[in-house]
């Protein structure tokens, strides 16, 4: 196998890639740049925004929602037609710049590399653009810069790089010169530096050995633009459903129309133009009928009420679609620092010689001499800050150290007016130490924080009860065990010591024979809320996955705590899953509840197992590794403090980074299915029982119980606010405790198909009797009767489609305004068809009068008590019972 960058010698690498001490001659840098191209991400190829907007119109559903609306122009239903053409055109337009925004992935990551660079060139140092940067060039880098290009590190002087975007590690990387023999993942390549990342500390010089898409950055483009984002169980359920929805109202509208036809022909007359055209458009309202032209809307409006919602929850939506998602998902693959935890380095826990360990007193006047020195040493041989705005700057383990001091009620500032700094021996990767000299009671003291196996190594003495005395291997056994003790709690620990000088200079020699103190232990701690969230997510049927970039032992410490890694579970590092074939990982996949060292790579392998296994799975990642991941995933959750890289790929954005938020997110994405379910049962179970009854009719002779004009009325009155109003329900009591719904069933499945079935039958029940009762005085009066139970029927049905388990008096009658203003509305557009000058248009005959409407709402008033009835039978007494399949569709 090819050795790559980080595993050569350097001087190896200068000869690979012709490069001399003194950097590149300005004509071969000029020649590879030619031959190369600039140090530049490359562009995707982009969809014109017509390209968009057409492929939009693909759906079958929408297909067949344009012929009709032609259709209803040609005969006349110019309003109807209208409004199907500018809910579809509205739908294609957000779709359209949906998209444009998620293209928006790229831009951002070319954004991070950085304007200008130091480079070596004829053995002078110069300032070049960095997209004219070739490999083989020598760069040099300072604290605040950002790096341009990957590459091999020359020189390193205490240099610190932040590389959490590509890493996801919430510490600065320590960087070193050293060849490494083994493979190592990004996280642990410490001879190297990569584009778009940070310089926090130090210097250093670097040889350049990939620019532009064949950096590190680059390849997490190409992922980026490799992957595809997934369709939501919705969208391929209402996909599915329209296919074959369309298919059924086809067949119907021409069995209706032949019927109609034959009954023209039998009739023998003379002119049958006229009867041949009403049969036609009888045949088309039908299929208007049975459609319900208003779901696309109904469906974005519900999808937007949750986004609102989700937003009180800390969660925004990018991407509409992820409301209905989020609540489908079975897998959260999250990350650790920010969103577990509570990314902040906190100390935790202390000791001393004497075997104190825990917390101090927060009265420092109460502290022992051991005490006092350690916190001490803690904040002189420490180079945060806190300003004063309270802005805290410097390394994150630095700032955690004065933030304890702050905490036990030691000013900092104090300790560092009382004893300011003389001289100082900065901390650099070799030595792994830093230290500074005060004057502390008329004495010359360096203070020192380092490695704990530096310092113990370094120390003769140990400060045991305020007395200097000798370090025993006895003693430092002690030391050694509790060291041992904090790493198994996945604890980071530093050790401190202090030494009597002579001199108002430190040399590297200073720092030797020191007197031992104590160690200090931090972590970045759980969120409280995480425990919780994590137990509800249990359940609910939620598997909680964690992938960090983070260290093994750490990760696991974290996910055992807050109960993410439970006996039995695995946990993975990406070199490890990177050994596995496909059928290895499937065999374990639901086994790993912990991945650590991941590559982008390893991310979306981690997703794509779950997808194959039918699972919707949500992935976390706030930096620009975690972004083909994001994509990938059926939901992309970025993180609100993350970079815009990860924002754009996302589908939504936790503004608090939390992992509570998401759950409590999950918890509005399954109301939000719930109610669109709600809302499409409604919808079919009216227009069901339409059909029912029209097909009734047909079969024993009776005339069209409706006309062509009176169910476009009805699909205009009752096909959107009673739909609506449902989609604002609060949620079912059981709805986190049920397993999440299975992706690849239908809509209609289950109780939902019950509940619409039922329905429909018995407001066909209540058509079919008034039809029957109008028929005794005419015709003409049994249409009326029909088209009034009908659209009563659908009317007052809002009130059964509320819930499929409690009635609207459990539901809480007046829990849900918009549905008694809704039915309210419905009423009132009926009611104007009984007007002088309507009735006609509507084929409502002068004899229909009160007795008839008592009739029709009566019949309306007991088909709908008998669903409501019907729930009161089949469900009151029940406990519901946590983990199982309700109301699963």
């Amino acid at each position: 196998m090819t050795k790559q960058a980080y595993q050569k010698e350097t001087n190896e690498l200068m000869k690979d890639f012709l490069t001399a001490p003194e950097g590149l001659s300005q004509s071969e840098a000029k020649q590879r740049l030619q031959e190369n191209g600039l140090n530049l991400l490359k562009e995707a190829k982009k969809k014109s925004s017509l390209t968009l907007f057409l492929e939009t119109f693909k759906d079958a559903m929408v297909i067949v929602l344009l012929i009709v609306a032609v259709v209803q122009m040609v005969m006349g239903a110019h309003v109807e037609s209208i409004v199907i053409f500018a809910v579809l055109l509205l739908n294609s337009i957000v779709s359209v710049i949906q998209t444009k925004k998620a293209e928006g992935s790229l831009d951002a990551l070319k954004k991070l590399s950085a304007p200008d660079a130091s480079v070596l060139r004829e053995g002078q140092e110069q300032s070049i653009p960095a997209k004219e940067i070739v490999t083989g060039d020598i760069v040099i880098l300072e604290a605040g810069d950002y790096v341009p290009a990957d590459g091999r590190l020359l020189e390193a002087g205490s240099l610190k790089v932040d590389e959490g975007m590509l890493t996801g590690e919430s510490t600065p990387a320590e960087k070193e010169t050293v060849s490494l023999n083994n493979h190592a993942p990004i996280g642990d390549r410490i001879n190297m530096v990569f584009s778009g990342t940070i310089v926090t500390y130090g210097r250093g010089k670097f040889l350049v050995t990939a620019v532009g898409s064949n950096t590190e950055i680059g390849q997490v483009a190409g992922l980026l633009e490799s992957t595809t984002e997934q369709k939501t169980p919705l969208q391929r359920g209402l996909e599915h459903f329209s296919k074959k929805l369309s298919f059924a109202i086809l067949i119907l509208s021409l069995v209706i129309l032949g019927v109609q036809l034959l009954r023209v022909f039998l009739d023998g007359s003379t002119d049958m133009t006229q009867d041949i055209v009403n049969a036609f458009m009888f045949a088309v309202a039908v299929a208007v009928a049975a459609i319900p032209e208003a779901l696309q809307s109904i469906v974005t409006i519900v999808l937007s009420l949750g986004t609102k919602k989700m937003a009180k929850q800390h969660a925004i939506i990018r991407k509409l679609p992820a409301v209905e998602t989020l609540g489908s998902t079975s897998i959260i693959c999250t990350d650790k620092t920010g969103t577990l935890t509570q990314n902040k380095i906190t100390v935790v826990d202390h000791f001393l010689a004497d075997g104190q360990s825990g917390e101090f007193s927060n009265d420092p006047k109460q502290w022992q001499a051991d005490e006092q020195r350690l916190i001490e040493i803690s904040v002189l041989a420490n180079d945060a800050t806190i300003s004063e705005d309270g802005t805290k700057l410097g390394d994150p383990t630095e700032i955690a150290l004065i933030d304890y001091s702050e905490k036990q009620n030691q000013s900092y500032r104090e300790l560092r007016k009382k004893y300011p700094r003389e001289a100082e021996l900065p901390f650099d990767s070799d030595r792994k130490l830093m230290s500074t000299l005060h004057t502390m009671n008329r004495k010359k003291i360096m203070v020192t924080k380092g490695g704990p196996d530096i310092v113990f190594e370094r120390s003769t003495k140990v400060l045991l009860d305020g007395q200097v005395v000798k370090f025993t291997s006895e003693l430092k056994e002690r030391f050694q065990k509790q060291n041992e003790a904090f790493s198994e709690r996945a604890l980071r620990v530093l050790a401190f010591a202090y030494k009597e000088v002579s001199t108002d200079s430190l040399v590297l020699n200073d720092e030797e024979e020191l007197v031992l103190v104590g160690l200090l232990a931090m972590i970045d701690p759980p969120r409280k809320e995480v425990f919780q969230a994590v137990a509800d997510a249990n359940s609910a049927g939620i598997q909680t996955v964690m992938i960090t970039g983070d260290h093994k032992t750490t990760a696991v410490a974290i996910a055992k705590e807050i109960g993410i890694f439970q006996q039995g579970d695995l946990a993975l590092t990406g070199a490890e899953l990177d050994q596995l074939s496909e059928a290895e990982l499937a065999d374990q996949l639901e086994q790993i509840t912990v991945y650590a060292r991941v590559s982008p790579e390893n991310k979306i392998r981690i997703v794509r197992a779950w997808q194959d296994k039918g699972k919707i799975s949500a992935m976390t990642g706030d930096g620009v590794n975690d972004a083909p991941a994001l994509k990938q995933a059926d939901i992309g959750i970025a993180m609100g403090t993350g970079t815009d890289v990860a924002k754009d790929a996302a589908a939504m954005v936790l503004t608090d980074d939390n992992f509570a938020s998401i759950i409590k997110a999950v918890e509005v994405g399954r109301n939000v299915f719930d109610n669109i379910k709600k809302a499409v049962a409604y919808l079919f179970a009216g227009n069901l029982g339409a059909i029912i009854a029209i097909v009734f009719a047909l079969a024993i002779g009776w005339s069209n119980p409706f006309t062509a004009l009176q169910l476009l009325f009805i699909n205009l009155v009752n096909d959107s606010l009673p739909a609506i109003a449902l989609g604002m329900e609060k949620a079912e009591p059981t709805i986190m405790n049920r397993q999440p719904r299975d992706p690849n069933s239908g809509i209609f499945t289950g109780k939902t198909l019950i509940a619409v079935t039922y329905r429909g039958i018995l407001i066909a029940l209540a058509v079919i009797i008034a039809q029957w009762i109008g028929n005794y005085q005419s015709a003409e009066m049994g249409v009326a009767m029909a088209f009034s139970t009908l659209i009563l029927s659908r009317t007052l049905q809002t009130f059964a489609a509320r819930s499929n388990t409690q009635t609207s008096l459990q539901v809480g009658l007046f829990s849900n305004k918009m549905v008694l203003l809704a039915i309210l509305v419905c009423a009132g557009l009926f009611s104007l068809t009984l007007l002088p000058g309507l009735r006609e248009v509507f084929a409502i005959p002068t004899a229909f009068a009160l007795k008839e409407i008592g009739l029709a709402l009566a019949l309306a008033t007991s088909a709908v008590l008998l669903m409501e009835i019907t729930k009161l039978i089949l469900v009151t007494g029940q406990e519901p019972k946590p983990n199982t399949q309700l109301n699963k569709c």
